[in-house]
């Protein structure tokens, strides 16, 4: 374990959650990809020994895409996931349980990439184009986008909707005209590609990106899950508080420091590469703040956005249960860092300035 910065344990006197034999108690987290720094709070926490410090040891599981959280939390299999909105709530509607207990990312990360040449600048430019997107619960925000801009995406008038890999692999081939990408992932490894057209880097200039966010299209995705029937136990409810009060001080932290969180990655995989992380971990927080009523607090209005499309796109049948999310775990766990004068909006963070370097070195 990293010893770059020392525990101060006073401030956890009282609120630190112990097995009866004063073992730490055992959670286990299951992530829906692998380490990157989009699980950066999860990471450093562990590293800089806030969750040990809160009584905790967390056993952090990843995920190649063969693991869900939703399916692993819901058969117990796991404390904890971090996983979309949308996965979510479609578990639940099959009867998995599960409640949102921190809303983490406020804000979607996916966007659609093209070449400047292809002229797609706005969404309403996408008609008659070849659009790469994520199958099943991953397409839902590019599905309502065509909605959005008058399309239909079942039978594809207007444009045609190619499933692809997570990558850009078929917009480098021009096997699409756009593409579906988080902006924190292969949008910043394709800045550190080559543009064979110049023989430099690919630049701002050689691409346009439409930010579903702004489109209106966007969808709640990073949260942490819990079944219901576990939080209904004193003690894991008490967990659930200290596992939230650990992690968003890790996420403060990685907003306070991101060159350092970016090092504690590196230290655990060196084979990330240090600028393709940076560069996420910077959209990563664009994502994550500011946080106008605190880190983790539901944002009402995106729920609704989100809820209303997966309705409209009949990948749910009926609105969501209201005890789908609840605030009091994670308003608890915000009241204690803010007893220590933490700063849990970030209202006045501002980004970094990043460059990738080939390969994201």
């Amino acid at each position: 374990m990293l010893k770059r910065f020392a525990l101060v344990a006073s401030f956890l006197l009282g609120l630190t959650v112990v097995a009866d034999d004063d073992a730490l108690v055992e959670l286990r987290l299951q992530l829906q990809w692998v380490k990157q720094a989009q699980f950066a709070g999860y990471y450093v926490a562990q590293e800089l020994g806030y969750y040990a410090a809160e009584g905790l040891d967390i056993t952090i599981i990843e995920s190649e895409g063969d693991l869900q959280p939703v399916d692993v939390v819901a058969a117990d299999d796991a404390e904890l996931g971090v996983t979309w909105l949308a996965k979510t709530l479609k578990a639940n509607q099959d009867g998995a349980n599960l409640v949102n207990i921190a809303q983490v990312f406020q804000r979607s990360g996916t966007v659609l990439v093209s070449f400047a040449e292809a002229g797609i600048e706005t969404a309403f430019d996408l008609p008659l184009h070849r659009i790469g997107v994520w199958v099943d619960d991953n397409a839902y925000e590019v599905q309502a986008t065509t909605f959005h801009i008058g399309s239909d995406p079942t039978s594809g008038e207007h444009l045609m909707l190619v499933p692809q890999p997570f990558h850009l692999g078929p917009l480098l081939a021009r096997e699409v005209e756009a593409a579906q990408a988080l902006i924190y992932n292969w949008v910043g490894r394709l800045f550190g590609m080559i543009n064979p057209a110049s023989g430099e880097l690919f630049q701002p200039d050689d691409v346009n990106i439409i930010d579903l966010n702004e489109v209106g299209t966007a969808m709640l995705q990073d949260h942490i899950i819990a079944r219901a029937d576990w939080l209904a136990e004193a003690a894991n409810e008490a967990a659930a508080i200290a596992f939230l009060r650990a992690t968003l001080r890790a996420w403060i932290h990685c907003r306070d420091h991101a060159h350092d969180c970016v090092q504690i990655l590196l230290e655990l995989d060196p084979d990330l590469g240090e600028s393709h992380q940076l560069w996420q971990m910077n959209e990563v927080n664009k994502l994550i703040w500011p946080s106008p009523s605190g880190i983790g607090i539901m944002d009402e209005a995106l729920w609704d956005q989100t809820v209303e499309w997966l309705l409209r796109l009949d990948a749910l049948a009926e609105e969501p249960l209201a005890d789908s999310y609840r605030g009091d775990l994670v308003s608890a766990a915000l009241s204690s860092l803010e007893a220590e004068g933490l700063d849990v909006t970030g209202a006045g963070w501002a980004p970094l300035t990043v460059a990738v370097r080939e390969g994201g070195r």
